[in-house]
C-alpha cells in the first residue's frame, strides 16, 4: 500500500492535522491542558513507531485515536482525578478566608481554544465542541470512570458510531450503549453538566455588552457596578487555592480586602474553555506598568455572570495563551 512509502515530511504533515482535535480529545479525557499535549506529543511519537504496522485497515484518524485513548487510559491509572476547588469543599464564609493552595494535580485546568477546536464550517459543531470543554461540562466530565468518559466524548461529543468505538476499545457495541447509558446518567445528575450552558456562541448583543461593563467595573474597581452583573449566588474560585466563595457580599468583600492588590487592574480578552476569558493584569508598584496576576473564566447565565473563575499559576497559564508577561502603562488593553 502506497502509505508504507510515505515520506519523513508527508508523515509529519499527515500527524499534524490531527495534532488540535487530538489535544482536544486528550484534554477533555485528562482535565489536564499541559497533560493533554504530552499525552499528544506520547501518540505521535508511537504512531512514529509503528507506523510500518499500520496496514491502512482503519482510516489513520481511528488509528490515532485508538493510541491517544491507550495513552490516556494509562495516564489515568494513578487515578487522580482533577477538579474544581467547589467539588472539593464547602464555600468559604469572608470572614474565614484562607488562601491554601493544593498541588497543580489537583486542578482542573484551563485550555486556549485555538489549542483544542479545531476549525469547521459547521456551527453546530463548533458549538458542541465549544460546549464540552466547558469547566462546568469538564468538570463532570471528570466524575466518570475513565472507560465511561472515553465512550461519551466519541459518541457524544465526536459523533462516532457505537460500531466504530467498539472496534477502538476493543469491546462489544452492548458494552459500548451500557457505558454510554451509565455516563449519561452520571451527567444528568450532575448540576454543574449544563450550569453554564446559555452561553450563545457566538456571544449575543446582550452577553457581549454585559461583558463590556464588567471589563469597566473590575478595571474601575466599582463594587456597586460589579454586584449589579453577578448572580446574587455567583461563585469565585482561584486555583491553586481550595477557597471558594459563593454571594456577591463575599466576592466583592474578598475583592476589597484581601484582594485589594488586585484594584486598577488591565484586562485582555482571551479565549479560554469556549467561554469568554480575560487576561488580568495588576498594577505593579515597584517598577510600574502592569504584571500577570490570573486568567479569567467567566460563565454567564441569564444575563448575569455566575461563575468567576481566576486561575493563578500565571508563569505556567500566560506563555500557554501566548499573553505577554508585562504590560506598560500606557499600553490600551484589548490591544
Amino acid at each position: 500500500m502506497s502509505d508504507g512509502t510515505a515520506t519523513t515530511t508527508d508523515l509529519d504533515v499527515r500527524l499534524e492535522k490531527h495534532r488540535v482535535e487530538l489535544t482536544g480529545y486528550c484534554y477533555r479525557m485528562l482535565g489536564s491542558s499541559f497533560e493533554a499535549e504530552d499525552a499528544v506529543q506520547d501518540t505521535m511519537v508511537r504512531a512514529w513507531r509503528s507506523y510500518d504496522k499500520f496496514e491502512g485497515r482503519s482510516s489513520m484518524r481511528s488509528w490515532l485515536y485508538r493510541i491517544a485513548t491507550n495513552v490516556c487510559l494509562d495516564m489515568l491509572n494513578a487515578g487522580n482525578r482533577r477538579a474544581r476547588p467547589m467539588d472539593l469543599s464547602a464555600p468559604s464564609p469572608l470572614a474565614q478566608a484562607a488562601l491554601t493552595p493544593r498541588p497543580d494535580n489537583t486542578w482542573l485546568e484551563p485550555v486556549p481554544d485555538a489549542r483544542v477546536l479545531p476549525t469547521t464550517a459547521d456551527p453546530a459543531e463548533a458549538a458542541v465542541a465549544k460546549e464540552s470543554v466547558r469547566l462546568a461540562f469538564m468538570a463532570a466530565l471528570q466524575q466518570l470512570p475513565p472507560k465511561q468518559r472515553a465512550v461519551l466524548i466519541l459518541r457524544e461529543v465526536l459523533a462516532w458510531k457505537a460500531s466504530e468505538v467498539a472496534e477502538l476499545l476493543g469491546t462489544s457495541v452492548a458494552s459500548v450503549n451500557s457505558a454510554l447509558q451509565r455516563a449519561r446518567a452520571t451527567l444528568a445528575d450532575s448540576d454543574a453538566a449544563g450550569a453554564d450552558a446559555a452561553v450563545s456562541d457566538p456571544l449575543d448583543e446582550e452577553q457581549s455588552k454585559l461583558l463590556e461593563r464588567y471589563v469597566a467595573a473590575f478595571e474601575g474597581y466599582d463594587m456597586t457596578a460589579l454586584t449589579a452583573l453577578l448572580h446574587e449566588d455567583a461563585i469565585m474560585t482561584m486555583p491553586p487555592f481550595d477557597l471558594w466563595l459563593r454571594g456577591t457580599d463575599d466576592i466583592t468583600g474578598f475583592m476589597t480586602t484581601m484582594g485589594a492588590a488586585c484594584e486598577g487592574s488591565r484586562l485582555v480578552p482571551v479565549e479560554v474553555n469556549g467561554l469568554p476569558g480575560f487576561a488580568q493584569y495588576k498594577p505593579d508598584p515597584e517598577e510600574g506598568g502592569f504584571t500577570p496576576w490570573a486568567v479569567q473564566v467567566l460563565e454567564i447565565s441569564k444575563g448575569r455572570i455566575a461563575g468567576f473563575h481566576c486561575f493563578l499559576d500565571t508563569a505556567r497559564w500566560f506563555p500557554l495563551f501566548g499573553l505577554p508577561l508585562r504590560l506598560e502603562a500606557e499600553t490600551d488593553q484589548g490591544e
